[in-house]
């Protein structure tokens, strides 16, 4: 793991608690940018959801591409003729005129990437989930927090202006004491064999795309796009969707890390994530100041059978939270308060917290100077969703993997980085890197 392992569980033990790390060595300081100047951006990942990214910080001044598939880069460049092309991320990184990189690449890239930026003195935009692995998590959010820098997690999301109307509502007590919440996403990756190795097209630098995991050969069942149904790769739909959906209950009931996770679902397939999945976590009363919470995770045609509530498969994904007098049923644009009878008369207080001016727009301004973020996100970074708070939803998602995979209930040892009694969890837990790469 390229650091002393006693060392390891302490540093990130702390990031979990919260807790400031002494300052050894340093990044590169990074160039002050005054609010009138555009910043120098290198991508990482251009087409997907890196054309996407792309879009919402084109207004920089992008002087470095990176893709590992040649058509796509070029697509990109042909936009943007002034900026260096790269297949490597690290010959991208090799230059001294980047005050910025915005990392998307599939999972398995995402830590190596986000920690050599960091490292080399760039703040940071990296896609959701941040990691992998447990390991690479506990690791990124150290390097994260000695760096000083600038850094914003890809779940776009948690900018939006009805996210923040159901954190007001839920933390004004509206609907009572919150000790239950559910969330779901419909997205399904069905499992399938593994398929027969063929030759990678011309086009695509599949070294580079592989990166630090062990060797595969390639296939079209992975690259470009569903890699994330495999585990080599990523981590099902409850990977792809867990910074979005449970970003809601973890941000109004102000959560941590849980103590607890269950899982149900099929039979666990050694290369594919599941078609659907149920996991129920625990949350101890510590994490927030409240009562112990339990929260529910489904995924695809699962759904909470909750009395009182519509028919939730016309939801195609959200997040009900349960009071001691209501319920709150939301998505990503739209809110209901339930019983709705109860409700009828119900007038919304006054907003206070402030609307976003963007989520790529805050990570930009906050790179120039400006603290954009939020009361309960100040103690964590400049931006609303910096890599202390995503690190700590992709966790939550990864131990839900980790309980279906291994068929086990963990309890969560937060301080060690250990499932008691689960000594199967450990390989799941941890990065395993082929020969030639290491993580910083």
């Amino acid at each position: 793991m390229n650091l002393n392992r006693r060392q390891f569980l302490r540093d990130s033990s702390l990031a979990a608690a919260g807790i400031a790390f002494a300052s050894h060595a340093a990044a590169p300081a990074a160039r002050r940018i005054s609010p009138n100047e555009k910043l120098n951006l290198g991508l990482i990942g251009v087409a997907g959801r890196g054309g996407e990214n792309l879009e919402g910080v084109k207004g920089q001044n992008l002087v470095a591409l990176c893709d590992v598939d040649s058509k796509r880069l070029g697509a990109a460049a042909a936009r943007f003729p002034a900026a260096a092309k790269y297949s490597d991320f690290r010959r991208l990184l090799d230059r001294k005129d980047l005050d910025a990189v915005v990392v998307s690449t599939p999972d398995h890239n995402h830590a190596i990437i986000a920690i050599a930026a960091l490292q080399s003195g760039r703040h940071v935009y990296c896609e959701k989930p941040l990691t992998h692995t447990v390991s690479e998590n506990r690791r990124l959010i150290e390097v994260a927090r000695r760096s000083g820098l600038v850094t914003q997690t890809g779940n776009q999301i948690h900018a939006s202006s009805n996210y923040r109307r159901v954190v007001e509502l839920i933390q004004g007590g509206v609907i009572g004491t919150v000790g239950e919440v559910h969330h779901w996403a419909g997205s399904v990756w069905e499992t399938k064999p593994l398929p027969a190795p063929v030759p990678a097209p011309a086009d695509l630098d599949y070294e580079q795309w592989i990166g630090p995991v062990k060797w595969r050969a390639y296939s079209s069942e992975w690259v470009p796009f569903n890699w994330r149904r495999w585990w080599h790769f990523g981590g099902g739909t409850l990977s792809d969707f867990c910074c979005h959906h449970m970003d809601l209950g973890v941000w109004a009931l102000r959560l941590g890390l849980p103590s607890v996770i269950e899982s149900e679902g099929p039979a666990p397939d050694a290369e594919c994530a599941p078609a659907w999945l149920k996991i129920r976590y625990e949350f101890p009363a510590a994490t927030k100041g409240g009562p112990p919470t339990k929260l529910y995770w489904y995924s695809g045609d699962r759904r909470p059978q909750v009395p009182g509530t519509p028919d939730l498969s016309k939801w195609g994904g959200g997040t009900l939270f349960i009071g001691a007098k209501g319920m709150l049923l939301a998505d990503y644009g739209r809110h209901v308060l339930l019983p709705e009878a109860s409700f009828k008369d119900f007038v919304p207080p006054a907003p206070t917290l402030a609307e976003s001016v963007g989520h790529h727009e805050e990570w930009i301004r906050a790179c120039k100077g400006e603290n954009l973020a939020l009361p309960q996100f100040a103690p964590l970074g400049r931006t609303n969703s910096p890599f202390a708070y995503g690190t700590l939803l992709t966790e939550i998602g990864q131990l839900g993997n980790v309980a279906f995979r291994t068929g086990k209930r963990l309890e969560w040892d937060v301080t060690r980085m250990h499932a008691k009694g689960v000594p199967e969890a450990d390989r799941l837990l941890h990065h395993e890197y082929r020969k030639g790469w290491k993580l910083g």
